[in-house]
């Protein structure tokens, strides 16, 4: 079935939230609707629609001028398999010690790395990201001192792929949430994949809002985004053991100073900085 998308851009999180719950009340509704902060500092907002018919182009340029948003742009996108072709473009990634693979590259599993089965159908987390990536660098790296983590937790897990790394080298649980539902579900099913179900506990959750996030931990991931990031600093940071090590990406290069002032302040000091394209991967560790 042939999918159209209707893409726009505006100012500010309210009018971005309005003109979306005004996208679903269109006569031709649309399959669904997104709304995203752009994360470059300025201010803009995406909204975008699915339709499995062409739109209707003036509804559409009504709703951009009464909300004060750019046109829509309007694609069409071909019939594709995209299971198919994800595995396809999608190779095996190396990380340290880590190998990441789908089901279709299993023969290629080396016998000196902890594989990590991650199906290309998944959700975020497949180690191509710069920030997934970053993140499991840095746990190879913090896995070739004496550190030996006893409590972690990865904080908005997607795939869990970052619960997994921790749980393949070091016998201590481990502890992944997400605010999502659907990654929790992809989450449990990568667990399973991998024979980590008895290993890696996942929950539900927004940040540390469960009991079963109480801490202390020695080793925190949390792969988000620069907002939710420093909005958590000061959880983060009081879940923390001293000495303990933060694991933190999904931050644009631009924005990582922002990021390492709002975490020095709560006692953390940087230990390490990856930059893969452009995202930067932080490592900090709490002062003792």
């Amino acid at each position: 079935m042939p999918t159209w998308t209707a893409l726009t851009t505006l100012m500010g999180k309210p009018d971005a939230e309005r003109l979306g719950a005004a996208l679903e009340e269109l006569d031709e509704t649309p399959t669904g609707v997104g709304v995203f902060e752009v994360e470059d500092g300025s201010g803009l907002w995406e909204v975008g629609a699915y339709f499995t018919e062409a739109p209707d182009d003036t509804a559409l340029m009504l709703l951009a001028t009464a909300f004060g948003a750019k046109p829509f742009q309007v694609s069409q996108l071909p019939e594709t398999d995209w299971v198919a072709h994800v595995r396809r473009e999608l190779a095996p990634v190396e990380a340290g010690r880590f190998f990441v693979y789908g089901s279709h590259d299993a023969d290629k599993v080396p016998d000196d790395k902890y594989p990590l089965l991650i199906e290309a159908a998944m959700a975020f987390g497949t180690g191509h990201h710069g920030t997934t990536l970053g993140c499991l660098r840095a746990l190879d790296r913090l896995a070739d001192t004496d550190f030996v983590a006893q409590r972690a937790v990865d904080i908005g897990c997607g795939t869990a792929v970052l619960a997994m790394g921790a749980a393949a080298i070091w016998p201590a649980p481990v502890l992944a949430s997400d605010i999502d539902a659907q990654a929790v579900e992809v989450a449990e099913a990568n667990l399973a994949a991998n024979t980590m179900s008895d290993r890696v506990t996942v929950l539900e959750a927004a940040g540390f809002d469960h009991a079963g996030l109480a801490g202390p931990f020695d080793l925190i991931f949390a792969n988000i985004l620069k907002g939710p990031l420093i909005a958590l600093a000061p959880d983060l940071s009081a879940r923390l053991d001293k000495g303990g090590y933060a694991i933190l990406s999904g931050i644009l290069n631009e924005q990582a100073n922002a990021v390492v002032e709002v975490y020095t302040q709560c006692g953390n000091s940087v230990v390490h900085r990856d930059v893969i394209g452009d995202w930067t991967t932080l490592t900090l560790q709490k002062k003792p």
